[in-house]
């Protein structure tokens, strides 16, 4: 269907279903949308129909629009037809910022964003460096991984379990399986690691009221605690699910995303390693070029309005996809935007969202990818990809864009050994 042709019943009929096909290509498939118009009906997997944003123009102004909302009243009965129970407290991720509306949100917001402040963020380098150089120093020997088991998939789930006190254990290793669970509509399966997560979260809250350490989770029942009563029970543990699913499945694919493109462009690689000056500003390039976050949470119509060109009514359901939006993003200099240019000024992106909802984790996101990334290319020089990169199998359904697996291969080296380009 073309954009802006037919009736209003045809604008409203499903142009096309967001199936694991469309997921495995996505940037291009977006593409060819972006070419027909701004916004698209569409029907994701779960049988949800909703509008779908692919522009940058109209993505900013769907993201701080005062008639799209967190609340989802206006489309109970659609999302109750398809089992979306993503804001529901004690399954989901209810109870947080990110499914709130001002003013819980402000006040919710507030509460959490003293951890996440730039300078607070930057006192955790050194211990992302360790982390770091210990799991390149476990790949060393092997010459060959899955760099998504081996590294993206540690690091991130590592850092955020320190940041908010959970302790070393099996969990840990759970939290991925649970935490990609957790978004969206929910198989029975899902179902039950969805709770699982909850249930390890809430019984490690109750464990740090009596027994609390220096962390964000027992700053946060901390914050509870005031007599003011700043912190429900439901929005203590929703802020934890939330923070564990941002702060880990994001920087996983972040992480995974940006090694396929450098496998893609290796002379970008190269330049990275003979001028690791470039990679902070590389790093709004990687975010840029494929977002982690594919489409962003839900949006609920709370009154009829004109977006795009499209009548939207109240009711309707709104995503925006931000990795569509980010490359469709008007840069300083232009550029072309299919391809990675690590030389490129201030990348203009809106991989971390835009207005009261901005990802809070974005100063962490950053200096994750900054460390991991640099640290990759500069221990392991000839690091390249062991198994046919279109062939790659991708997060098949939900709000990520990231692949299951990623086979690299490199020269060996003994544990501790660091290659010339490693500095001391």
């Amino acid at each position: 269907m073309s954009y802006g042709s037919g009736t209003e019943v045809d604008q409203r009929r499903p142009a096309l279903t967001i199936t694991p096909e469309f997921k495995a290509d996505s940037l291009r498939r977006y593409a060819e949308l972006r070419a027909q118009g701004p916004v698209h009906r569409v029907r994701f997997g779960s049988g949800l129909e909703a509008w779908v944003v692919v522009s940058y123009e109209e993505a900013r102004i769907a993201l701080t629009h005062p008639a799209l909302l967190k609340d989802s009243t206006p489309a109970e009965k659609a999302l109750a037809a398809v089992g979306f129970i993503m804001n529901k407290p004690g399954v989901g991720l209810g109870g947080n910022m990110l499914e709130s509306d001002p003013p819980t949100h402000t006040r919710l917001r507030r509460l959490v964003a003293g951890a996440f402040s730039p300078r607070r963020i930057q006192q955790l380098g050194p211990r992302i460096q360790q982390i770091t150089d210990d799991l390149l120093d476990a790949m060393a020997p092997q010459g060959e991984v899955d760099l998504v088991e081996a590294f993206t998939g540690p690091l991130p789930i590592t850092v955020i379990c320190e940041l908010l006190g959970v302790p070393e254990g099996p969990e840990r290793r759970d939290f991925r399986s649970w935490t990609s669970a957790t978004l969206g509509r929910l198989s029975d399966e899902q179902r039950a690691a969805a709770l699982k997560l909850n249930q390890y979260l809430a019984a490690l809250i109750e464990h740090k009221r009596s027994e609390p350490g220096d962390d964000l989770l027992s700053a946060l029942i901390a914050v509870q605690n005031q007599e003011d009563g700043q912190l429900t029970q439901a929005e203590l543990l929703g802020t934890a699910v939330l923070l564990v699913v941002a702060g880990h499945d994001t920087t996983v694919n972040l992480l995974a995303n940006t090694m396929i493109g450098l496998f893609r462009q290796p002379e970008q690689a190269d330049l990275l390693r003979g001028r690791p000056e470039l990679m902070a500003t590389a790093v709004e390039e990687f975010l840029r070029y494929d977002s982690s976050v594919e489409l962003s949470t839900n949006r609920y119509v709370a009154e009829d309005l004109e977006l795009g060109g499209r009548q939207i009514r109240r009711g309707d359901v709104v995503a925006v996809a931000l990795g569509s939006a980010s490359r469709d993003a008007p840069q300083q200099n232009g550029g072309e935007p299919d391809v990675i240019d690590v030389e490129r000024a201030a990348a203009r992106h809106i991989a971390f969202g835009h207005g009261i909802h901005h990802c809070l984790g974005a100063p962490l996101a950053r200096l994750e990818a900054f460390i991991a990334i640099g640290s990759l290319l500069r221990r392991f020089p000839d690091l390249r990809p062991a198994a046919d990169l279109p062939g790659l199998s991708w997060t098949p359904t939900g709000m990520m864009r990231g692949p299951l697996s990623l086979p690299v291969r490199f020269t060996p080296t003994a544990v501790g050994e660091r290659t010339t380009a490693d500095p001391a």
